[in-house]
């Protein structure tokens, strides 16, 4: 039922199975013989993150976050709002933000500025997908799965208005759908 509402499936489920195998092995051998914190950016990544924390081969422990710029809409509204923090104190320790989709930067701009003032040894940021056309804000990506168009995403977590999350691949939603 939900298929109907795909304009075009961006990466498949295989794709994205084997993009997030590869990335995990990077933050491995990246952080061999280090402990990670991975921070899932909700409610979007947490598909991703499953995945990945599933492939990195390292003591890893895993915290959450909501922080949200979008509203109910399709485009940041720019003023970003936390609306759950993180249950451990990070100070001290490697740091690896997961995201599901870097847009405009805004949100993860703010994210990274009040983690960094949590005085971690270090902080990365991991994104599934990279929308550079959407960039209004300058954000460092350490590791990033896919580059993508100016389209409105869903799927492997991604939703539009709490929908689609559960696609197991990415697709463009037809524009008829949102409004767009």
């Amino acid at each position: 039922m939900l298929e109907k509402d795909i304009q075009e499936v961006l990466f498949s489920q295989q794709q994205l199975e084997e993009r997030v195998s590869q990335i995990a092995q990077e933050i491995t051998r990246d952080y061999a013989g280090q402990e990670i914190v991975l921070i899932s950016v909700l409610r979007g990544s947490f598909v991703f993150m499953a995945d990945l924390c599933r492939h990195i081969d390292l003591p890893c422990t895993i915290d959450f976050m909501s922080v949200s710029s979008y509203g109910k809409g399709t485009s940041s509204t720019g003023q970003v709002q936390i609306t759950k923090d993180l249950s451990g104190d990070i100070s001290g320790k490697h740091i690896l933000v997961v995201e599901d989709i870097l847009d405009s930067g805004n949100t993860l701009s703010y994210l990274l500025k009040l983690l960094e003032q949590r005085k971690p040894a270090s902080i990365r940021l991991c994104t599934l997908l990279d929308k550079p056309d959407r960039r209004v804000k300058p954000v460092e990506v350490h590791y990033s799965g896919f580059t993508i168009p100016d389209a409105f995403v869903v799927g492997y977590g991604l939703d539009y208005a709490e929908h689609y999350r559960n696609l197991p691949y990415i697709g463009i939603l037809k524009p008829e759908v949102y409004g767009g």
